[in-house]
């Protein structure tokens, strides 16, 4: 195989640029760093975009080829801003550039030599819905009777096992152990289902997301002239967010980057994606994998106030386990300290929220300034329940409002169809759930079951698992319809007898606890959101009045537009709100089993939650208020929550107490 190096300089002409005097001392250093390997810890708000921008810049400057460049991003949008600034600074066109994410280069090489791993010229790339439906007939080949079972992984999770094994570079069996231990029965039975899937895909001559990036590693591996090529062309690598690299991205930045011209940039201590597959130690261990690597570290944060900097820098010191010395010093004045606000509840804590919002929107705040960030989504259900209330506009950046959730629908229609069989519509969604059940079997079951009931003088919900009714449901949906009218009838009898809160308790230990456990891989996720329904249920007498407000609550914001969200305040979980920032920020729910989240306590892992935390104080330019509810109501008995560790291990002085008095004034 021949190639041609790209050895002559472009004769496009640059503009004189003033690298010294656009960007600030470490910045400087970093731009124009000698090459070699060069690791840069950017802290939150110091200007990493500009850093990189300016080092592409600063490479052309010194004559080097836009073609001997390899930029490494995550998202389209991240590449598209940065080659867009390097354009508004040299002229040079984006087109010049190796320049994307990790997918996007990998998809291109593989264009180019594919044949060396057995691809064809013609490969196609299946989209995530057509994955899946390939692995769905490679498993029927092996198990037809698999999916059958309600508490196996369907297709979607099944793939989401696959696919975080490939990214780790772990085993099925060390990858189900560590993310999905509901499926622990099932490994040897998830590793032949791995490996017939990934014939079928090569038979097919097609490719699934993961394979842009396990095909190029193999490409390195297999292809040494292909590898000897790219080594030399690519004078220099430069990856952005080089924390958020999994093992898999990391193996093949070292294997592009063999020459040691890598330039990654990160922050250690905004490392807060190990449950899709991250890597710490990549970040940790650069130096150990590329020998004479140079650490330059851009600490001149341009976001926040010293105060909240303070506070972050104080909070991310405790840390436990190894993190690089890096502390955040403020370029803006000093002001005010962050406070920290006790709450009794949930809604007193939504309560306060508001107040300070009116206020400050009343000081001429811009609403679109303002975030509430939370750990989990189901910590902001009395906020979302209680800005509904209020009147006042939110958007929520990461996700759909709690009660439009499918899983939290689908309890909801449980409730309905208790409260009122003749709900056909609540029937009909519950029913498909089942396997092999459509809309028109679902019709058709309802109408006899109802037609019988009537007959018989019976209740609706008592019919459901009666022989005639069984006949007329799938064979392979049998199984589930039964398991399913059971729960329904534990409902009807906990509704004539007892609370919507033990109502909804036994909706959640029976059926659709299974179906949850088969049908998403994030399956404690969502069991942490549906507990948190029990807590909102315990606050009405009457099944009618918790489904009025469930709808109402949902009505209340269904007519919104994206034009009316321009204006509403941000409600984001702080994962979703990585790289954002905002001139005011509510964090909530800072408690112990909360932030930091129960099950991470549990485990003992919580350092990424110590990052996660560290990340939400940085997203605040001029105010932050962390607060924390005394009491937890939800999803059980009302227990008492203490003050986040986060909280705790640093100085009272570094933020003032709040106490709300009885009318949420301060």
């Amino acid at each position: 195989m021949d190639f041609d190096l790209p050895t002559s300089p472009s004769s496009l002409e640059i503009p004189p640029i003033d690298f010294q005097s656009d960007l600030n001392d470490e910045q400087y250093a970093a731009v124009t760093a000698d090459p070699g390997p060069l690791l840069i810890l950017a802290g939150a708000g110091s200007g990493k975009t500009r850093t990189l921008t300016y080092r592409v810049a600063y490479l052309l400057s010194q004559g080097v080829n836009p073609s001997d460049i390899l930029l490494l991003t995550f998202t389209n949008k991240a590449a598209k801003e940065m080659l867009q600034r390097v354009e508004d600074l040299t002229s040079y066109e984006p087109r010049r550039f190796w320049g994307g994410t990790f997918h996007s280069i990998g998809h291109r090489l593989l264009r180019i030599h594919g044949d060396a791993v057995g691809l064809a010229k013609n490969f196609t790339i299946l989209d995530a819905g057509e994955a899946e439906t390939v692995l769905k007939n490679a498993v029927e080949t092996v198990d037809s009777a698999f999916f059958k079972n309600k508490t196996h992984p369907k297709p979607g999770p099944l793939s989401s096992v696959i696919s975080m094994a490939r990214n780790t570079r772990e085993s099925i069996e060390q990858t189900v152990i560590t993310y999905y231990p509901q499926y622990n029965e099932l490994i040897d039975a998830i590793q032949s289902f791995s490996e017939v899937y990934a014939k079928r895909k090569s038979e097919q001559q097609v490719v699934d997301y993961d394979d842009l990036l396990t095909y190029w590693l193999k490409l390195m591996d297999v292809a040494p002239e292909v590898k000897e090529y790219y080594n030399q062309r690519f004078r220099h690598t430069l990856v952005d967010e080089y924390q958020d690299t999994n093992t898999l991205q990391a193996r093949i930045v070292d294997t592009m980057g063999a020459n040691h011209q890598i330039m990654a940039v990160g922050d250690d201590a905004q490392c807060i994606y190990s449950w899709r597959g991250a890597n710490y130690e990549n970040i940790m261990t650069f130096p150990d994998r590329h020998p004479g690597t140079s650490i330059l570290r851009i600490e001149t944060n341009y976001r926040s106030t010293p105060e909240i900097l303070t506070l972050a820098n104080a909070v991310i010191q405790n840390r436990e386990t190894q993190g690089s010395d890096k502390v955040l010093r403020a370029f803006k004045p000093s002001s005010q300290v962050p406070y920290v606000v006790q709450a009794m509840d949930g809604k007193e804590q939504a309560q306060f929220v508001i107040n300070r919002i009116r206020g400050l929107i009343d000081e001429g705040k811009d609403p679109r300034e303002i975030a509430i960030l939370y750990r989990a989504h189901y910590q902001a259900l009395d906020l979302q329940m209680e800005l509904s209330r209020a009147g006042i506009s939110y958007q929520i950046t990461s996700g759909v409002r709690f009660f439009e959730q499918a899983h939290i629908k689908d309890m909801v229609v449980h409730l309905r169809v208790v409260y009122n069989p003749s709900d056909v519509s609540a029937f009909m969604r519950l029913a498909i759930l089942l396997p092999k059940i459509g809309e028109k079997s679902a019709q058709k079951i309802y109408a006899l079951a109802a037609e019988t009931a009537r007959e018989r003088k019976k209740d609706f919900i008592d019919i459901l698992s009666e022989p005639e009714i069984l006949k007329k449901v799938p064979a392979t949906a049998r199984q589930d319809w039964e398991s399913l009218a059971i729960s329904l009838q534990d409902m009807k009898q906990a509704n004539e007898s007892g609370s919507p809160e033990e109502v909804v308790k036994i909706g959640l230990e029976g059926w659709y606890s299974l179906y949850l456990q088969g049908a998403y891989a994030n399956y404690l996720n969502r069991m942490d959101d549906l507990r948190s329904l029990v807590g909102f249920a315990a606050r009405f007498d009457e099944m009618q009045e918790l489904i009025a407000q469930i709808t109402l609550l949902n009505s209340e914001v269904a007519d919104r537009n994206i034009e009316d969200s321009d204006e509403s305040i941000r409600l984001t979980t702080v994962h979703q709100a990585k790289g954002l920032e905002y001139d005011v920020v509510f964090l909530i729910g800072a408690a112990e089993g909360l932030f930091p989240i129960r099950r991470a306590v549990e485990s003992g892992d919580t350092e990424e939650e110590r990052r996660l935390f560290y990340v939400a104080v940085t997203r605040a330019r001029d105010e932050l208020y962390l607060l924390f509810p005394k009491m937890n109501t939800k999803g059980g008995p009302s227990m008492f929550l203490t003050p986040s560790r986060f909280l705790q291990e640093i100085p009272q002085d570094l933020y003032e107490p709040v106490r709300i008095r009885r009318n949420y004034g301060w």
